[in-house]
């Protein structure tokens, strides 16, 4: 992904679809800890809908939950989430944070083993932990045909789950982050691992909140926790054999609780948009009830839907008000003339989506406006299947008016194209089609504000006749040139009379 520089699609990712999917990922993980929180022996279970047949096990089976495993679930559970938000509450006056989570592990562990909890209640530890990292071998590719499509997707959800954390780390110390980067940096992160036979690496939020909560802020912290990730794989590994497995269970499920509390956003974004909310509620069902690539490929559909069915109803045009101070000229004192004037800001850009938006737009604005004036009215009810658009030729006032129509009240048009971003094939036909039919109808236009890429492509269609559009840098030249003309035309017909 980082060499086809795909960065740029994460915009499909939007804040709802990572937000139910990472939640969605957080409850999965959760499930899967509940039968080390109850002590209870379970086969493994998964596929579609795996999450309700876990918990329906659970409850045919639940007289065989292990109190002594449950009480030490609660109790661990309990003490992990009241120090953390002590911490969290008292961190601007205490110097050292409490590592309950490592007092925790080392005071289960020794108790386990004094009380020899094994054997005499029956609780699991984690047992036997091989010391040392495996000598570095090439992965087996003959099982890639095999899991292509779960590591994919494994892929993508660590990328999207990370990525999430790494944009909101952006915005709370106010910096960028470049997606092609973080590709690279993921890919690095799990192809380099993968001889030694590690599993899939992500971002941790609750690994990331307790960084916050420590001040650290540069990657440094990440190397002092890689060492020490060293230090326990060498030495301390063998000691943590009798580390009761609810404990380890009650620490994985208190770390997801920066995840699982996004279910506050439900709330913002049922009185922000209700798409969004349903767009929330939908892809965390789908994660739920399929798995975390399902929900994510579900969300990103959505959104496109949603962009697809949304970007053509959106207002691609509004019109602007003649200023005096985007004037070169002052207006003239009976501002009449002035109706024949209207000047639009294109707010969108010109594809394939909103084109039959934009002639719509245009043309309602049009009509609505142009109520004072007769003959623009006329102008415009002749070309409802066409868009009223056309070129006024560098200042000059050309074109043979009709006999009904004043030389000095000729319909002129300025579209302010500074919102038109970027366009398609199909959006640049339009705007060339518009010029050419609106030709015939004594309409004029101006463009102002283009981009080079715009006017170079209007030159370059081919389409146009030998008279091209008019292009102008603002809006003030646009509209001085409609002046120059007026008052150019009303000079030739003083010296005819």
């Amino acid at each position: 992904m980082f060499v086809l520089h795909l960065g740029r699609a994460t915009f499909l990712l939007t804040e709802p679809v990572i937000s139910a999917m990472t939640t969605g990922a957080a409850t999965h993980v959760v499930t899967s800890q509940v039968k080390y929180l109850l002590g209870m022996k379970m086969p493994y279970i998964s596929g579609p809908l795996g999450f309700f047949y876990i918990y329906a096990y659970i409850f045919e089976n639940i007289k065989s939950i292990q109190l002594e495993a449950l009480l030490l679930s609660v109790l661990s559970i309990v003490l992990l989430v009241l120090v953390k938000e002590l911490n969290e509450k008292f961190k601007g006056k205490i110097k050292v944070v409490l590592p309950i989570d490592l007092v925790l592990i080392i005071a289960t562990s020794v108790a386990c083993y004094y009380a020899d909890m094994e054997f005499n209640y029956g609780l699991e530890v984690v047992g036997h932990i091989p010391e040392g990292i495996p000598p570095p071998r090439p992965p087996p590719m003959d099982i890639l045909p095999e899991v292509v499509t779960e590591a994919f997707g494994v892929a993508l959800v660590g990328y999207v789950a990370s990525l999430a954390l790494a944009q909101g780390s952006a915005r709370k110390f106010n910096y960028s982050v470049d997606d092609n980067q973080e590709f690279l940096a993921h890919g690095l992160s799990n192809v380099i691992p993968s001889f030694f036979f590690c599993i899939p690496s992500a971002a941790a939020m609750g690994r990331t909140a307790l960084l916050y909560s420590t001040g650290a802020k540069t990657q440094v912290a990440c190397l002092i926790s890689c060492i020490l990730v060293v230090v326990v794989i060498y030495a301390i590994g063998p000691m943590l054999y009798w580390l009761p497995m609810c404990v380890l269970a009650s620490i994985i499920v208190v770390g997801l609780k920066g995840m699982l509390v996004q279910f506050r956003d439900l709330k913002k974004y049922w009185n922000v948009d209700k798409i969004d909310w349903s767009i929330w509620v939908s892809t965390y069902v789908f994660t739920v009830c399929f798995a975390a690539n399902v929900g994510l490929l579900y969300g990103v559909i959505c959104t496109i839907l949603v962009l697809v069915f949304r970007f053509p109803r959106a207002t691609t045009l509004n019109l602007k008000q003649i200023k005096e101070a985007e004037c070169r000229f002052k207006p003239e004192a009976d501002s009449e003339s002035w109706q024949f004037v209207k000047i639009m800001s294109v707010n969108n850009p010109l594809v394939f989506l909103n084109a039959k938006k934009f002639h719509t737009d245009l043309l309602e604005i049009i009509q609505k406006e142009s109520t004072g004036a007769q003959q623009f009215s006329e102008d415009t009810n002749k070309c409802e299947q066409n868009t009223l658009l056309s070129p006024l030729p560098n200042g000059n006032c050309r074109g043979e008016p009709s006999a009904h129509q004043h030389p000095s009240e000729r319909c002129t048009l300025i579209l302010d194209c500074s919102g038109l971003t970027f366009f398609d094939s199909t959006g640049l036909s339009v705007l060339t089609q518009i010029c050419m039919d609106s030709k015939k109808r004594n309409i004029d236009v101006l463009l102002a504000n283009c981009k080079a890429s715009l006017i170079k492509a209007m030159k370059l269609s081919g389409k146009l006749e030998s008279e091209s559009p008019v292009f102008f840098e603002s809006l003030s030249s646009a509209v001085g040139a409609v002046q120059f003309n007026r008052n150019f035309c009303k000079l030739n017909e003083h010296s005819e009379v």
